[in-house]
């Protein structure tokens, strides 16, 4: 039976080179964002690169609760995903004292509580089968505070919290549970930034990384993995 992975915001950075990553080893692919023409060029892509496989895409905000449940629904009426990939993020820089009202709120439901709800939609029914891997897309952030990091970091350093948890109540069930703590990542959040390209770690080496992970074999896994630029943070 052919193996399938969901990632949400998969239609660029991170997302995209994980989705890439497996769909060329076969896995159907399950993804979802807020733009339709970028999921839609993406589906187009894929399809063309890969003939044999499956992609399902959906326009979702995962900053509401509503969409997530909805997105849930519609990849379980097509499958049970081997892989859950919770890559849903956004950073709006700031102070915790003085940043915009809204901030905090906007964006611990975008980077966390859609990962808790996405999480628990697949859960049971991986449980059941005794099989499954989820990954969450935390950050340096999540280890380190630091100026202007904000509502971010708290959501990052959430997110750790949530994965550790899910790894002790889900390690007798079989189903593996990964938080992917990367640094500074060559994608569209640093645009702008006059760093040479060498400076950033390479998105389809995070992929690499998270490919690697599920690729040990049953009685191993690997909890937490850290990934820096070679020369540091920046």
């Amino acid at each position: 039976m052919r193996k399938s992975i969901l990632v949400t915001g998969g239609t660029k950075g991170i997302g995209r080179a994980i989705i890439e990553r497996f769909a060329a080893e076969g896995f159907d692919v399950f993804t979802c964002s807020r733009n339709e023409a970028d999921l839609l060029a993406l589906k187009a892509s894929l399809e063309a690169k890969y003939p044999d496989i499956h992609v399902f895409v959906s326009v979702a905000d995962l900053s509401k609760k509503e969409e997530v449940f909805r997105f849930s629904n519609e990849v379980k009426e097509r499958a049970l995903p081997d892989v859950l990939v919770n890559n849903t993020g956004i950073f709006l820089p700031g102070a915790l004292h003085d940043e915009p009202e809204g901030n905090f709120e906007f964006i611990m439901h975008t980077n966390l509580f859609s990962a808790y709800y996405l999480s628990r939609a697949f859960i049971r029914e991986m449980i059941q089968r005794r099989s499954g891997h989820l990954f969450s897309m935390g950050s340096i952030a999540g280890l380190t505070a630091y100026p202007n990091g904000g509502s971010y970091a708290v959501s990052k350093w959430a997110m750790l919290g949530m994965t550790k948890c899910l790894r002790e109540e889900l390690k007798p069930h079989q189903i593996k549970v990964t938080s992917i703590l990367a640094g500074a990542t060559l994608t569209d959040s640093w645009a702008g930034v006059e760093l040479p390209s060498e400076r950033f770690i390479r998105a389809q080496d995070v992929a690499e990384s998270v490919w690697a992970a599920y690729n040990l074999s049953p009685q191993t896994v690997v909890e937490e993995l850290i990934i820096r630029p070679q020369l540091g943070d920046i």
